[in-house]
């Protein structure tokens, strides 16, 4: 897979979030058909765990809810979470070497974001945007509801496009030395025995 190869890259994500709604179930078996340690694989993984993060989250917030099944469910989401970030930092990485090869100019700015976070966001999008077009086929669904979600679909699919121009633009600035390009790590704490003290106070 070629990095800049932003087309593919949303068509793998949509091949993701298609294989998990086969069985539509966040506690199904996970397969990656991708080689270890390529690009393909990285990024199939990283949309797998927002597609089951997607549905836990959609779980959480149904009202008839057990308090200890939410606990369970609200770890599993930090734990989710926790490996989305350690996937983006992964890509980060990768992106990091890939460009290190561009010399950047003695002026070239800096982005407020790294790519991968840019990246994390198509993900995101991707998923948004196949469970709007699942309300907007809704058959019994009020008429009002579709024209609404239709409007939000529309408006989804736009952010999609920029999006998708916004980061083929960056990795263009990052190849000709407008932009260098930082890595930030999130530093998160609150999964840290270390870090966080609620945890290292009871230890």
């Amino acid at each position: 897979m070629v990095i800049k190869d932003l087309d593919r890259i949303i068509e793998l994500f949509n091949e993701v979030i298609n294989q998990y709604h086969v069985l539509d179930d966040v506690n199904q078996p996970y397969e990656n058909p991708f080689e270890q340690g390529s690009l393909e694989n990285l990024f199939f993984h990283k949309n797998w765990v927002d597609t089951v993060q997607w549905h836990q989250e959609d779980l959480i917030r149904n009202p008839e809810i057990e308090p200890v099944e939410a606990l369970k469910i609200k770890r599993k989401i930090d734990t989710l979470n926790q490996e989305r970030t350690d996937l983006v930092e992964q890509l980060d990485d990768y992106l990091f070497h890939h460009f290190s090869t561009f010399i950047p100019e003695s002026n070239a700015s800096i982005n407020t974001e790294s790519p991968a976070w840019a990246l994390d966001r198509l993900s995101i999008l991707c998923l948004k945007i196949y469970h709007m077009q699942i309300e907007v086929e809704r058959e019994e669904a009020s008429l009002e509801h579709i024209a609404k979600c239709q409007l939000k679909l529309d408006i989804l699919n736009i952010q999609l496009n920029d999006l998708k121009s916004a980061i083929s633009q960056l990795f263009e600035d990052y190849s000709s030395g407008v932009k260098k390009m930082r890595v930030y790590k999130q530093m998160k704490m609150y999964n840290d025995p270390n870090l966080n003290p609620i945890l290292y106070k009871n230890n």
